[in-house]
């Protein structure tokens, strides 16, 4: 073989290998800013979460309490003394369609718990909470909302507190755009290192401070 052919044939290998990476890199990039992208936002707001809750004692609110009263019709008094006399069960499609044209609250779907004089209805919600009670002699229907100002508020969407299931699901969707965007990143890391020394050094120390602090200064 000529010294010409044997260049080409050595030469072939390493042209597939650096196309194989051309295209490996693009995925990775590609992958890499499309997962950025999506969970920006979502990354920003558990950051910044993240030290709203690391001091919230110092940034507690004053929770601000709101209440209205309302009377039972006559007509629908009978509902209430059909449920039991306690555990929890559900209020009647009657109740909860009066529920929610004289008071604006949607119990569709919620439990109540039950004691002999009083029917509780929790409304638990991101950054307050929220109840209405009946009782049960008088017919008196009180409704009460507590809200503990925007931070809580955020603060409960990072913790995924009384947030409901499709909250519930972004959560695992952005976790998992999330992982895609920290692997992505290793591979490229792997790929460059060769050309940036500190690479490795970099990542190392970001694995052993949380670790060094986590066992030199977390006490159980």
């Amino acid at each position: 073989m000529s010294a010409e052919g044997a260049a080409a044939a050595d030469a072939a290998p390493r042209k597939a290998a650096r196309a194989q990476r051309a295209f490996w890199l693009k995925q990775l990039y590609a992958w890499h800013w499309i997962s950025s992208g999506l969970c920006l936002v979502g990354m920003l707001l558990f950051a910044i979460t993240g030290i709203t809750l690391n001091h919230a004692s110092g940034l507690e609110s004053r929770p601000n309490t709101t209440s209205s009263e309302a009377r039972l019709p006559a007509s629908l008094s009978g509902e209430l003394s059909a449920l039991p006399n306690a555990g929890r069960a559900y209020l009647s499609v009657e109740l909860v369609a009066w529920l929610n044209d004289a008071l604006g609250v949607d119990a569709d779907g919620r439990e109540v718990e039950l004691t002999r004089s009083e029917v509780l209805l929790s409304l638990p919600r991101p950054g307050g909470d929220g109840s209405v009670s009946f009782d049960r002699r008088g017919g008196a229907v009180v409704h009460e909302e507590t809200s503990r100002g925007w931070i809580s508020y955020l603060n409960d969407l990072h913790k995924g507190r009384n947030t409901g299931p499709a909250w519930a699901l972004f959560i695992d969707l952005f976790a998992s755009t999330c992982l895609v965007f920290c692997l992505t990143g290793l591979v490229l890391l792997y790929f460059h290192a060769g050309r940036r020394p500190m690479t490795w050094p970099v990542v190392g120390l970001g694995l052993l401070a949380p670790l060094l602090v986590a066992l030199l200064f977390i006490h159980a």
